[in-house]
């Protein structure tokens, strides 16, 4: 330390100080004992009150709602009170450390301890700050407890009702893609309602484009085409007309699993894909098989059963390298049938499928 020949302005006493501190600033002609007696290392709020929703613990911090990820008010209140602190911009090798003591149901008092160095002088304080929780609802959990929404996502199917399983994956889709928007951030996706329909199921949600990510979602994995409707609901004060929109994603007619008989005489063929176009092997040869949807149309076949319907029967005799002979599953008469590229033909026994249109053998199910 050195003199530096000047005087305190406000104590009088002579200045030391070290003259390798660069000390700038309007009270920087104070001695160091009137400097931190004048400033705080820290400047903290007499008191910390956070609005906290009730129902999804978002946090009201200035015009808007934030989800913070916090798993209890205890580390709400010391985010909160993290925010409200302010350190001495002079000062360094900051450290502090926190103490939440709970007084009440909301209300939480934060111990705070500090220390660092301010003008090369090795300072420590201690602040309590208490923290009051205050419970509201946020907008977004309003507009989802008052069922607002802007559109609905309809999952039906063409010529048929969707099955279970089909609106199960299809809704999962639909969470999924929430729980998507909703972990980058965006507080206004989500789901208002998930309804049985008649036909189907409704899933209403916030926004027209999150609907239509949906329902794109949905056929990119199930198959199908979307139509689109809107409908006028009101008019905002500027005169703005307001709509509702409805996809509605329709599966196709045909599930995977199916087996059907086009309109072209050429056999029956075993469906294993409806994305993009209907996709399939053929029953009486083996060949793949595919068709193309017209405006979501599926090709003209007749329904003639389902592989997990297949039999297990006795294969008799290899006639040849077309046919076949099988004990018919339900008479056990021998049938000649046509013999398919991927059946085994040193198997005992085959799986079939008996239709109106004859006994067929399918591929193992695998």
């Amino acid at each position: 330390m050195s003199r530096s020949g000047e005087f305190c302005p406000r104590c009088g006493d002579a200045i030391e100080r070290d003259v390798s501190l660069d000390v700038e600033g309007p009270d920087a002609t104070l001695c160091d004992a009137c400097y931190l007696d004048e400033y705080d290392l820290v400047d903290a709020p007499d008191r910390v009150e956070v609005n906290v929703c009730a129902r999804c613990g978002a946090v009201h911090r200035g015009n808007r709602w934030v989800d913070v990820g916090a798993e209890d008010y205890t580390d709400i209140a010391i985010e909160e009170v993290t925010e409200a602190l302010s350190v001495h911009v002079a000062a360094t090798s900051i450290s502090w450390q926190v103490s939440p003591e709970q007084v009440d149901e909301t209300t939480i008092r934060m111990h705070c301890q500090f220390s660092g160095v301010l003008r090369g002088t090795p300072v420590a304080e201690a602040v309590t700050v208490p923290v009051k929780i205050g419970r509201q609802t946020c907008t977004r959990c309003g507009q989802i407890a008052g069922g607002s929404y802007a559109a609905t996502v309809q999952i039906r199917a063409r010529e048929r009702t969707p099955t279970e399983e089909e609106t199960d994956r299809a809704v999962e889709i639909a969470e999924a893609y929430i729980d998507d928007r909703e972990g980058k951030g965006d507080r206004n996706a989500f789901i208002s309602e998930i309804n049985d329909a008649r036909d189907g199921v409704d899933v209403k949600v916030s926004t027209s484009q999150i609907g239509r990510a949906i329902a794109d979602r949905i056929v990119r994995e199930l198959g199908g085409t979307i139509d689109e409707a809107r409908r006028l609901v009101s008019e905002d004060d500027d005169g703005q007309r307001l709509y509702r929109m409805a996809y509605a994603a329709r599966l196709p007619a045909y599930r995977p699993g199916e087996v059907i008989a086009p309109d072209d005489d050429e056999g029956p063929v075993l469906v294993t894909s409806v994305q993009g176009n209907l996709k399939g092997i053929r029953l009486t040869t083996g060949e793949r098989y595919e068709a193309p949807f017209e405006d979501g149309e599926a090709p003209d076949a007749e329904r003639l059963g389902w592989r997990e319907d297949a039999q297990e029967t006795t294969l008799v005799a290899v006639e040849d390298e077309r046919a076949v002979q099988v004990l018919d599953p339900e008479t056990y008469e021998a049938k000649t049938i046509a013999r398919p590229e991927y059946m085994d033909p040193d198997a005992d026994e085959v799986p079939v499928v008996k239709s109106r249109d004859g006994v067929f053998v399918v591929p193992d199910d695998e």
